[in-house]
């Protein structure tokens, strides 16, 4: 009696083995687009990025829109605890999958993080572009969808420690409204001081990059796994700079150890 094939079931994916080695790939296609035939060297980082999460190709402005913020959101800065996590990997001397696995956990949350951008963009799809809709969002009622997340503490896509719009918020979702006719992102353009005082904080990127997700039709999901993906070229660049450095020339708070053990081989 012969053993069943068994068939891996994606519709994202499909291989044929080399005939030699059922190990080795002699062709890939995603979505039915050979990859080594067709796409490599010819299709454009977003438009594979695109192919994964979706059938088809969205359009050229939705390609540009998803490059756009995608340089956005390539590098937080060490301000971003997602990249300082990273760093402290790196200053540590440990593997490359530990720093960015640190920098996938600090950048998860609530505050900034994915998390954040799955709350707004499922904020997005309830309330619409209705500012009474936005003022009536109950915090509380939408934290009935999770079980495994601290309580929301404000309006998601906004800065609860923020006194003005940073400039560089602004000028992300002018440039991103401005690349074609994408509904979500021209009405929080026009209305974003309203929002902004119905919040009573500023808006932050990742309300930016929620609002993004929405008018290129990805799902909360699909937008929370896309900014842990899209941020992690930063945390990776800085993790391996803080390498380089050493954990004596970390640049942030310093701690003093009464029992440091290069002070008393310096004694």
């Amino acid at each position: 009696m012969s053993t069943p094939v068994q068939t891996i079931q994606t519709r994202i994916w499909h291989e044929e083995a080399e005939a030699d080695n059922p190990f080795a790939v002699r062709s890939a296609h995603c979505r039915g687009y050979d990859v080594f035939g067709q796409m490599v060297g010819q299709a454009r980082w977003t438009e594979m990025l695109c192919l994964l999460f979706r059938d088809d190709l969205p359009s050229p402005a939705a390609l540009r829109l998803l490059e756009a913020l995608a340089v956005a959101l390539a590098n937080p800065g060490p301000r971003d605890p997602s990249v300082y996590s990273a760093m402290c990997g790196g200053a540590c001397g440990s593997p490359a999958a530990a720093s960015l696995m640190a920098a996938l956990a600090a950048g998860a949350g609530r505050h900034g993080g994915a998390r954040e951008v799955f709350a707004a963009m499922t904020g997005w799809l309830t309330h619409g572009r209705d500012l009474n809709a936005w003022a009536n969002h109950d915090i509380d009622e939408a934290d009935q969808i999770v079980d495994i997340w601290p309580p929301d503490e404000h309006l998601p896509g906004f800065d609860p420690n923020g006194v003005s719009t940073a400039s560089s918020v602004r000028q992300l979702l002018s440039t991103l409204a401005a690349i074609g006719p994408f509904p979500y992102l021209a009405w929080l353009a026009e209305h974003r001081a309203e929002l902004e005082a119905l919040a009573g904080m500023p808006l932050n990127q990742a309300g930016v990059a929620a609002a993004t997700f929405i008018d290129l039709g990805f799902s909360p999901r699909e937008g929370e796994m896309l900014y842990l993906i899209l941020r992690l070229p930063g945390a990776a660049a800085h993790a391996l700079e803080q390498e380089d450095y050493g954990f004596r020339n970390f640049p942030f708070y310093p701690v003093e150890l009464s029992d440091d053990p290069g002070r008393q081989e310096e004694k």
